[in-house]
């Protein structure tokens, strides 16, 4: 017989197999990283190796702005991948989120899939539980676990309406939630993060959030990875198929949700992700009013490579890299300096 359980890491393992080997980018709607650009300064008055990409983010510091997002755990094939990812956060001083740990709670067997920080002791470290399991029975116990299971410095809930409304056995009781939220954050005794999975949080959503409590945003724009997509790929049937694919271009995209949000709220703590893919897309979130930027499908990839932690490494490396150069040509020696982008052709 299958379990829950069972059916749970079935459908983890699915999640990463199609993340890797289909098409499952956005269709129909873009990040908007490429319409802005930075004005380049020709005269930075600054020494390359003289830029500071460091920065603070739960009390600790990191070396650069940059978040390894919550990716996979809860399927014993998965824990090497979360191991990977850790390694080069430490290494590199970046942050990470693991992913849903909805699964261990249920099975504490498979706690030892999410749990790196023998690994990378010194990095923010962000558990992870889906807030719409607030309305199915988890409360603030079950949030307090998940933070104790990997000994993270805060909590994410993420909401993902439009990914349980097209998964086959989705979850999609999402009235109420709020009220819930506020208790987990009173209650807690750890910030916590309400990231979306792909498809943007908007300035009225954040202002709401933050008023029940919420720590930080982390806006996770369209334009990246479309988990609409990536569900339609799980569908046995053409009609659940076509459903999920209706909505590939469906959210906010990435800059308009950190304008947005930036602009409601200018004291939040502010993640900007969703199709982050180099570190020029880093240097023009941060532009936008994001303090980190957070990537998670270009490092899956390496994470998998035989040789797992390097790879993730020479990735991550580039971005970093790319980052610095950026600031270099707009002259910004520190991540504090005065930022702006034009609109491309303005």
């Amino acid at each position: 017989m299958i379990t829950d359980d069972d059916a749970t890491a079935s459908r983890k393992l699915d999640h990463v197999r199609i993340v890797l080997n289909e098409d499952v980018a956005a269709k129909g709607i873009i990040t908007g990283f490429a319409t802005y650009r930075l004005p380049h300064e020709a005269l930075p008055e600054l020494d390359l190796d003289e830029i500071d990409t460091t920065c603070s983010f739960l009390d600790k510091r990191m070396q650069a702005p940059l978040l390894i997002s919550s990716m996979t755990g809860g399927a014993h094939d998965v824990g090497r991948i979360n191991l990977a990812l850790a390694e080069a956060a430490e290494v590199l001083g970046l942050a990470m989120g693991v992913g849903s740990q909805r699964s261990a709670i249920r099975d504490p067997r498979l706690a030892a899939t999410y749990q790196v920080r023998k690994v990378a002791p010194s990095i923010p470290l962000l558990a992870n539980l889906g807030a719409v399991q607030l309305n199915y029975g988890f409360g603030v116990d079950e949030c307090r676990r998940a933070v104790e299971m990997i000994e993270a410095d805060a909590l994410i809930l993420h909401l993902n309406p439009l990914q349980e409304a097209v998964q086959p056995e989705g979850n999609t009781r999402f009235r109420g939630l709020l009220p819930r939220i506020e208790q987990i954050c009173v209650q807690l005794g750890v910030p916590v993060i309400v990231k979306e999975v792909g498809n943007g949080i908007s300035a009225a959503t954040a202002r709401r959030l933050v008023d029940a409590g919420v720590w930080g945003i982390d806006v996770a724009g369209a334009g990246g990875t479309s988990w609409s997509e990536v569900e339609r790929f799980r569908h046995t049937t053409e009609g659940g198929a076509r459903v999920a694919g209706a909505f590939a271009g469906w959210g906010i995209p990435t800059t308009e949700a950190i304008r947005q949000v930036r602009a409601a709220l200018p004291h939040l703590p502010l993640i900007g992700s969703g199709g982050i893919r180099s570190g020029v897309d880093i240097a023009k979130a941060i532009a936008l009013g994001a303090d980190l930027a957070a990537t998670a499908k270009p490092a899956l990839g390496p994470a998998v490579d035989e040789r797992g932690t390097m790879a993730v490494i020479e990735g991550l490396q580039a971005y970093i890299s790319e980052l610095r150069i950026a600031m270099f040509f707009r002259g910004w020696g520190e991540l504090a300096a005065p930022r702006n982008v034009t609109l491309e052709g303005g």
